[in-house]
């Protein structure tokens, strides 16, 4: 098998037999592009190396696959696979085939990929000098196959090597490609259609039920009493338009920067990037124009508004990139986020700020950032001593964690009690403040619902979406409600 594999750069032998299967890996074999999987994982331990990026490719292609495929940590066992053409290549080997990949990949690369599986004869790609995509390929693949070969591929570059091959394997071609295969003339010996993303996949890609979060730019408008202001509506509606467009784009970025991790956790590998439903270049095109219509809005809102944009941007670029995986640093920096959605809120509107509603913020979210990290830390399985895939804490960390996300829960209590002590019964926004003491009471309840919960194993790794949908934490959300609406209209 692999011990004979053949390779672009080396002189082998032509095959004797007519019956040969050549794969190739992008968007075919593979649910992934592995240029732009290199790339994204090389640049995502330093965005910096960009430069680096365009000297290699001023140098040729092959140049930089071959660089990329040396010093990019590429986890190829979890690489998405399309599971129906490596069942119809396991039949065909069954049946006499020679098997093996063509690809424009670098054969570094497509070498760790063949090791995968266990009926690859051979690999032929791309050396470091030539780049083995179209013509060049359609030509080696003749002269190593002169009694002819069959050929799946996807993209219009594979048109040359089929107008060679004895008969074409569509697999995740588009419907135009499909079209121009089939006008060559030859038999199209099997087809695998690509899986288009549907409205539901783009929605989660965009984590649309994610916009809820910023929803939290909408307290500092109703709490100084300017609900009933329709330009301040307006405001505080394009910012949150304008923020979650950009934390979309930001979300996207994050996925690219995760794909290794994402696709050795229990859910995360079911993401649309992570599973290739989503190619890297939509990601990277949609993260793009995602976040340049977000600014464009804040534009609109003032200097101040698109400052707070810029620094929600960077600060949550930054999480992807270094901070996320710093233990402690991480769940402040979650905190930090979730508070500067109430500092856009109180800007774009032009509120009064609260010291109070920010420290109250930075103890609840920092709370339930701990909370995350507990669920990931128990549901990983890792032992003590062995790192939780992609973040700074170990399987021996889950007291501490416990510990420090408890106790700033029940520290944002405390704000809540000493906030209505000090100012609350003196505010005239309130006319009734006794009622506000339900506040500290749910509050008390439902924070220690969710560590209760955490604590057993039980909580949603994501603790607001688990609160958007846990029916007692919605019944609870109702009776704060109520509470607020008696103490301001009563």
């Amino acid at each position: 098998m692999l011990g004979r594999a053949e390779s672009f750069s080396g002189a082998t032998p032509k095959a004797s037999g007519a019956r040969v299967l050549a794969l190739d890996l992008d968007h075919a074999l593979l649910r992934t592009d592995l240029l732009y999987e290199t790339a994204v994982g090389y640049l995502s331990g330093n965005p910096l190396r960009v430069f680096k990026l365009a000297g290699w490719l001023l140098q040729g292609k092959a140049v930089l696959k071959r660089r990329l495929s040396e010093l990019a940590a590429l986890d190829v066992e979890h690489l998405p696979v399309n599971e129906d053409l490596v069942a119809y290549a396991r039949r065909l080997k069954d049946q006499g085939y020679r098997v093996g990949i063509a690809s424009a990949s670098d054969e570094l690369l497509a070498h760790r990929i063949a090791k995968r599986f266990d009926f690859f004869d051979f690999v032929v790609a791309s050396d470091g000098a030539s780049n083995l995509k179209g013509q060049a390929k359609a030509k080696l693949l003749k002269e190593r196959f002169p009694n002819g070969f069959v050929y799946a591929g996807d993209a219009k570059s594979d048109i040359p090597v089929w107008k060679e091959a004895d008969a074409i394997v569509l697999a995740g071609a588009s419907p135009a490609t499909a079209r121009a295969a089939s006008k060559l003339g030859k038999p199209i010996q099997a087809e695998f259609p690509a899986e288009s993303l549907s409205l539901k996949g783009w929605m989660k890609a965009l984590r649309v039920h994610q916009w809820v979060k910023n929803g939290l730019i909408f307290v500092p408008l109703i709490l100084s009493g300017m609900a009933a202001d329709p330009g301040s509506v307006l405001k505080a509606f394009i910012a949150f338009a304008a923020l979650s467009l950009i934390a979309s784009g930001t979300y996207l970025v994050n996925d690219m920067f995760d794909l290794t991790d994402d696709r050795k956790h229990w859910s995360k590998k079911e993401r649309p990037l992570a599973s290739g439903k989503m190619r890297l270049t939509e990601g990277i095109l949609s993260a793009g124009v995602l976040m340049l219509a977000g600014f464009t809005l804040g534009v609109t809102l003032g200097p101040g508004v698109l400052a707070l944009l810029f620094a929600y941007m960077a600060i949550t670029l930054a999480y992807s990139v270094y901070l996320k995986r710093q233990p402690i640093v991480d769940a402040f920096t979650l905190a930090t986020l979730f508070t500067l959605r109430l500092g856009l809120g109180v800007v774009a509107v032009g509120a009064e700020p609260s010291a109070w509603l920010l420290v109250f913020s930075m103890f609840l979210f920092t709370s339930l950032s701990f909370a995350k990290r507990q669920t990931e830390i128990q549901r990983s399985g890792i032992n003590n001593g062995a790192f939780l895939n992609g973040r700074g804490y170990r399987g021996e960390d889950t007291p501490l964690v416990l510990a420090m996300g408890v106790a700033t829960g029940m520290t944002a209590v405390t704000i809540m009690v000493l906030y209505i002590i000090n100012d609350a019964f003196s505010a005239e926004f309130y006319s009734q403040p006794l009622f506000l003491w339900a506040f500290p009471a749910v509050l008390f309840m439902w924070i220690s619902r969710v560590w209760l919960l955490c604590h057993r194993g039980e909580l949603h790794d994501d603790p607001v979406a688990f609160a958007v949908r846990d029916p007692m934490s919605i019944a609870l959300g109702g009776i704060m409600v109520a509470a607020f609406l008696a103490g301001w209209l009563s």
